[in-house]
């Protein structure tokens, strides 16, 4: 007993003096979270390669559009919930109709070159998207050419739209370019510019140089630029080293060599997890994973009928298809609004994966299983035989074959048929001819949802409402919320919309992929929302800051990747 009383004397004491050591290591520790100071380079492995640095012409190219998120601004941008914010633009205003949009621009606004921003570029860059003989996008080309726009003074400007519609300024942010370095240019000498690789910007960071080797671009280096409207960035630089894969981005941070990787695939995600110097922010992308149903063809006239639709819903194990294929990375769809979006419905019903009741929806709709032969279940000599298409990449195949299989034990007949994707649209979407479909909707660029495109009535024919889903009930919800500008009731009408859309079921809503961005934890302040495209993992980006290694040395000595040969020591 007495020796067990010294032994308890001895880890008191041990405690004590471990709590001393913590209380005196208190405010550093303090400083090194909560006082973010100016300087440093973050180096990060960039997954893909560089094509034009103009954000009229990186639609295509996911790399050139993160960089170009750092170099320009917009009228407007967007928070994290999808909600419009004040950019290069003061302030804006609607008309009661919804049919005129005024906006002031900031006052001393300059491009990194310092000559002076004005309406005068912004209209400029209008006429560039209103260009034929532009890569321009149809759909923005589309709109750009339906609005009128009236320059007022140097400061403010007019938008004149020919109907109402609220997803409006989701199109004002559009990075702006400068008329007086490239207004002189014809399309033609636009594309080929020396200033795609040489931009002059207005955003937190300046063009620095290209890095290059054996006459191929390798990286991109930007600077801090003093006049931002915002303020300085804490980061002297941010440098962008380009990499093919995801694995070899991931093998330059661990060699020490970047601080960040852009994306981090499955195949490297596992090791990413377990190494104490990442910090992993993860997000939804903005797409989703969905199959159709073509409710109007004569072939399927069972996907007419709405108990079938949700026997389908209710008899497809979603959370399986995302555990065993995507590895867990993907959030499983209840409906046809993204998450983490102003208008999404927080409260919708949530369908869960049940054979039993599917196979009872079937049953009470009066599709039986034969008493001998092949079982499939039938009404009125129909079975539930049909087909369904999917894109041949392996992913895809494997998801249709787990659908099959699922859809086969409720008494369905589901046969299978792989085709390039470009295929997909044009030979079964576009004209209808398909049967069931798996598809992958992009969602991205303009958070304002406007599901009006694929679920409208006016979409069935030369649309995207490849289901042709005929409801007006659902058509009336998406035209009255497209045209008023009452934030609270455009909430309220895609909240209708959704709970409508899970009760009728008009196509099956799979998944979401899920976005994971790796950094090291010596860069503070970072913070990932919900993404409507990659690039807006930057959106803080002037909040980030870099610990000094030295300081954080003494804390974790054994924690922390190597500081990049490439760039100086950050400091606080």
């Amino acid at each position: 007993m007495r020796k067990l009383r010294w032994q308890l004397l001895l880890v008191a004491l041990a405690l004590v003096a471990i709590a001393i050591l913590l209380l005196a290591r208190q405010p550093l520790l303090r400083n090194l979270t909560a006082e973010p100071g100016q300087g440093g380079t973050y180096i990060e492995g960039l997954v893909g390669t560089l094509g034009r640095l103009n954000p009229l012409l990186d639609h295509t190219n996911p790399a050139d559009q993160d960089i170009d998120s750092l170099l320009f601004s917009g009228l407007l941008t967007y928070d994290e919930r999808g909600n419009p914010q004040p950019d290069l633009a003061e302030a804006w205003g609607v008309s009661l109709t919804g049919e005129t949009y005024n906006i002031t621009l900031r006052e001393n606004l300059t491009w990194h070159d310092g000559t002076v921003l004005t309406t005068q570029d912004v209209a400029f860059t209008i006429e560039l998207m209103r260009n034929t003989e532009l890569p321009i996008p149809e759909d923005l080309r589309t709109l750009w050419s339906q609005v009128e726009v009236i320059v007022l003074d140097e400061r403010n400007l007019q938008f004149i739209l020919p109907d109402a519609f609220a997803p409006f300024t989701d199109y004002l942010t559009f990075g702006v370019l400068p008329q007086h370095l490239l207004g002189n240019l014809s399309p033609a000498e636009l594309l080929n510019a020396p200033f795609n690789l040489q931009p002059i910007g207005s955003g937190p960071f300046r063009f620095g140089e290209l890095r290059s080797e054996s006459g191929r671009i390798t990286g991109v280096v930007l600077e801090a630029w003093d006049g931002y409207y915002a303020g300085r960035p804490f980061l002297d630089q941010v440098v962008f080293t380009l990499f093919d894969t995801s694995e070899a981005a991931y093998a330059a941070f661990q060699q020490g060599d970047v601080m960040g990787v852009s994306y981090l695939s499955p195949q490297v995600l596992s090791q990413s997890l377990t190494n104490p110097a990442m910090s992993i922010y993860t997000s939804r992308l903005p797409r989703m994973s969905m199959l159709l149903l073509n409710i109007g063809s004569n072939e399927v006239p069972f996907f007419n009928e709405q108990p079938v639709r949700k026997a389908i819903m209710e008899g497809v194990n979603r959370q399986w298809i995302v555990n065993q294929y995507l590895s867990g990375q993907a959030i499983v769809a209840n409906g046809p609004i993204m998450p983490g979006n102003w208008a999404y419905h927080e409260n919708l019903a949530r369908t869960e994966f049940s054979a039993e009741s599917a196979i009872a929806l079937l049953r009470e709709a009066g599709y039986a299983m034969p008493a001998s032969g092949e079982q499939v279940r039938s009404k009125d000599g129909i079975p539930l035989t049909f087909q369904l298409v999917h894109p041949n990449t392996e992913l895809h195949t494997r998801i249709a074959e787990s659908i099959q299989k699922d859809l086969n034990a409720l008494g369905m007949n589901v046969s299978l048929l792989g085709v390039p994707y470009d295929e997909l649209i044009s030979n079964y979407l576009e004209p209808r001819t398909y049967q069931a479909a798996l598809v992958d909707i992009n969602l991205s660029t303009y958070p304002d949802p406007d599901p009006y495109p694929f679920w409208h009535q006016a979409a069935i024919s030369g649309g995207q409402n490849y289901s042709r889903w005929d409801d007006r009930r659902a058509s009336e919800y998406l035209e009255e919320a497209r045209v008023t500008t009452d934030r609270a009731q455009r909430v309220r009408l895609y909240r209708n919309f959704q709970n409508h859309f899970i009760n009728e079921v008009p196509a099956i809503p799979l998944y979401y992929p899920v976005y994971n961005y790796g950094v090291s934890s010596l860069v503070r302040g970072v913070s990932l929302g919900p993404l409507y495209r990659t690039s807006d993992r930057f959106t803080t980006i002037n909040e980030w800051f870099l610990v000094a290694r030295s300081q954080l040395d003494e804390l974790e000595p054994t924690s922390q990747p190597q500081q990049s040969t490439n760039a100086p020591a950050p400091t606080p």
